[in-house]
């Protein structure tokens, strides 16, 4: 079957119109081969949002914007959108403008609500948001902080120039000498501490001295606790008890008036005994003093012993 020329024409034009519609698709984001719903939003401000921008659930893209028409008289703009895949989220989701790049590009997320309202149709209008950019964000941590610099700028020129009144030169000349005191006691702490320094390095210094004597203390000390331990304590203090419980039983019998030295302590016959030798001894050293001749005889013929008569005690 052969065709005319006409025809081929025809079908060559057709052709060529359905692969610029394609194209121009295509250029405009939107696949000719794939079945989507258009859903809408209304925005006061889009941000720069351009058609063919792509449209995300979760990150993932799902569509792309349409268009953008401002409408009339209240300057809202209504954007049409539309989404490729059958992923289901009912009509209260949001479908909000956000910055998807440092640069400021601009992108538009669904995020879908799960929830009893009706499943979202093509041709629905969704609720609408607009996330704060980098820049706005920016702006509202910086515009308190700029608040906060200007008020410690006017602040901090009020208390100059109260300082300037106050200081005359007499207490500038005086906060001068203050400075200069401040810097000489620096540099004697500075000197101070170098010797400090110097002392701990230097291995004849006297703090090493000091602690290499606590040192030897410390060793010396570890030593006679180790000599301590190994030395016999416990016979030694079995020993000890041995010898206080001996004392303590021969200072009871004493107290009870046991053996020689219980009845010295505890009778006052000794005592007596003594008394009367002592005054025994005292009257016969007074009787040889009176009667030297009594006990001392130097004769050539002899002569009789006189009785013994027992002196006066008021003599």
């Amino acid at each position: 079957m052969k065709f005319s020329n006409e025809i081929k024409t025809a079908l060559l034009f057709i052709f060529g119109i359905s692969l610029f519609f394609i194209g121009f698709s295509y250029l405009k984001s939107n696949d000719v081969f794939v079945s989507d719903r258009l859903f809408y939003g209304v925005y006061d401000n889009t941000e720069g949002l351009l058609n063919g921008t792509p449209v995300t659930i979760n990150g993932y893209e799902v569509g792309a914007v349409e268009n953008s028409k401002l409408m009339y008289p209240d300057g809202k703009i209504l954007v049409t959108f539309r989404v490729e895949n059958d992923f289901p989220f009912s009509k209260s989701s949001i479908a909000q403008i956000y910055e998807s790049g440092l640069i400021g590009g601009k992108a538009l997320a669904i995020i879908p609500a799960f929830d009893d309202e009706a499943k979202a149709q093509s041709g629905d209008t969704l609720q609408t948001a607009v996330a704060p950019g980098l820049t706005d964000l920016v702006n509202e941590k910086l515009s308190p902080l700029q608040e906060k610099i200007e008020s410690m700028i006017v602040h901090a020129d009020s208390v100059l120039i109260s300082f300037k009144n106050v200081m005359d030169a007499e207490r500038q000349e005086a906060l001068r000498q203050s400075i200069d005191q401040f810097s000489e006691t620096t540099a004697a702490l500075t000197t101070l501490t170098n010797a400090l320094s110097s002392s701990i390095n230097d291995s004849d210094g006297a703090l090493n001295n000091t602690f290499d004597a606590l040192a030897r203390a410390s060793q010396n000390a570890a030593a006679i606790t180790d000599s301590l331990q190994q030395a016999p304590l416990a016979a030694t203090l079995r020993m000890l008890e041995h010898c206080a419980t001996n004392l303590s039983d021969i200072t009871s019998k004493v107290s009870a008036g046991e053996g020689t030295l219980g009845k010295l302590v505890q009778s006052d016959s000794l005592v007596n005994a003594l008394n009367e030798t002592n005054t025994q001894v005292q009257l016969l050293l007074q009787d040889m003093r009176l009667n030297p001749k009594r006990y001392v005889h130097f004769s050539l013929f002899g002569k009789k012993n006189k009785a013994y008569e027992k002196p006066d005690k008021s003599e």
